[in-house]
């Protein structure tokens, strides 16, 4: 589903050039639950947001299912992201003034599905979280947990064969830190190709492979378990 070669990342202002990726050589085949792991300033972010089409690479190739997409305009980064690729944010990103049901719904709207239809994958989504006692509550209204699972449901409710997720638990306890986990492992047991952004040793585990970034630079893989 998806493989990098040579891919960099440099970041320039008139005074400070900054290589935030150096020649990353990664593949992540479909429903692989694969883990990013190292120190803060080395480059996981940017791979993501690369991955995610959020941002361009400056050299290297970028397959995603096949297309090279290194060199996409904003517009073709956006479509192709459409029903294809959910994001999940340590800081959550939900929008106060929405509530949760309408938060949930919002990437349908930007992909013009019915109301019907919106409707439906949103009770879907909702009731996979468990937080469709909460659908007219505001984000303010939650625990972080709660807001966590919100989240995710914006996240899957397009039904997306790939999900990244940045530190899921970062802003969590230990124990919604589980449960979220536990969400993302069930949804990669059915089929959802994730990669995740982590600090956390024990939520690396649930992952079937670890890939430490030092300095922009693969460094390590490591193979967990089998999927």
């Amino acid at each position: 589903m998806i493989r990098t070669i040579n891919l960099s990342k440099v970041f320039r202002t008139d005074e400070v050039e900054t290589t935030a990726l150096n020649n990353v050589n990664l593949e992540v085949k479909e429903g692989e639950f694969v883990a990013v792991m190292g120190p803060s300033g080395c480059g996981k972010s940017t791979l993501l947001n690369i991955l995610g089409l959020l941002d361009n690479p400056t050299s290297g190739e970028f397959y995603l299912d096949g297309h090279e997409v290194s060199r996409f305009s904003e517009r073709a980064r956006t479509n192709m992201r459409k029903g294809n690729i959910g994001f999940v944010f340590q800081s959550f990103n939900l929008i106060d003034e929405l509530t949760v049901f309408e938060n949930i719904e919002l990437p349908l709207l930007y992909m013009k599905v019915s109301a019907a239809e919106r409707r439906n994958r949103v009770e879907e989504a909702m009731e996979r979280m468990r937080i469709s006692h909460r659908k007219k509550h505001f984000p303010q209204q939650l625990s972080g947990g709660q807001q966590q699972r919100v989240a995710i449901a914006r996240a899957v409710v397009s039904r997306p064969r790939l999900i990244l997720a940045d530190e899921p638990t970062g802003n969590l306890d230990s124990a919604n830190g589980e449960e979220v986990m536990s969400l993302l492992s069930k949804l990669n047991n059915d089929g959802t190709t994730i990669v995740m952004v982590t600090h956390s040793p024990s939520d690396a585990e649930k992952a079937h492979r670890i890939v430490q970034l030092f300095d922009g630079y693969v460094v390590t893989e490591s193979v967990k378990h089998a999927y």
